[in-house]
C-alpha cells in the first residue's frame, strides 16, 4: 500500500495540492493522509474527490511517533513532528512502512507531499 501524506497551509489552493502531489509521484497513492484537524478542509476534500482517493485523518500522537527525514521548526511546534507530510504518509501506511523520499514542496510553498509504502501481507 502507498499513502500520500499531505501538509498544507490554510491558504493553499487546489493547484498547490496538485503540484506537491504530482512532484511526490502521487499517482501511485491509494489514499491521502493528513493531520486529523486538516482532514475535513474543503480544498483537501476537493482534491481527494478529484483523485478518487480516501482521506485518512491522523491523530497528533500518531504523527509525533513517526521517524521523519525533514525537520521544520514551525511544523514541529504545531504537530509534534518535523514534517506533517512525511509523518502522515508513514502513519497512514501503517506499521513497517517507509518513506519513498523526503517530502516535496509546491512551487508556491503552501503545500507539501510525501509517499510512504508498506508491503501488503
Amino acid at each position: 500500500m502507498i499513502v500520500a501524506g499531505i501538509g498544507f497551509r490554510k491558504s493553499a489552493s487546489l493547484a498547490a495540492l496538485r503540484d506537491a502531489f504530482a512532484q511526490a509521484g502521487g499517482a501511485r497513492a491509494e489514499a491521502i493522509a493528513t493531520a486529523a484537524d486538516k482532514a475535513m478542509a474543503a480544498t483537501l476534500r476537493a482534491f481527494a474527490d478529484e483523485c478518487g482517493l480516501p482521506v485518512l485523518g491522523i491523530a497528533l500522537a500518531d504523527l509525533a511517533r513517526q521517524p521523519v527525514l525533514t525537520q521544520s521548526t514551525r511544523v514541529a511546534a504545531l504537530y509534534g513532528t518535523g514534517s506533517l507530510a512525511e509523518a502522515a504518509a508513514l502513519a497512514g501506511a501503517g506499521p513497517g512502512s517507509w518513506l519513498l523520499a523526503p517530502r516535496v514542496t509546491s512551487q508556491d510553498g503552501s503545500a507539501t507531499a510525501a509517499l510512504a509504502e508498506r508491503k501488503s501481507e
